[in-house]
């Protein structure tokens, strides 16, 4: 089992944290200020 082998377990934790934090960042710059203006237009327009 490589999970528990410690150089690939480093390998997988290292990775994934990084992976996680491209995500956040990712998600938190692109694709939230879209969903609320996309909320935003649509309360709006629902207003109107």
């Amino acid at each position: 089992m490589p999970q528990l082998v410690p150089f690939y377990f480093l390998n997988q934790l290292t990775y994934g944290l990084l992976l996680m934090y491209l995500m956040l960042v990712l998600v938190s710059t692109k694709m939230l200020p879209y969903m609320m203006e996309l909320y935003i237009m649509r309360m709006t327009m629902s207003k109107l």
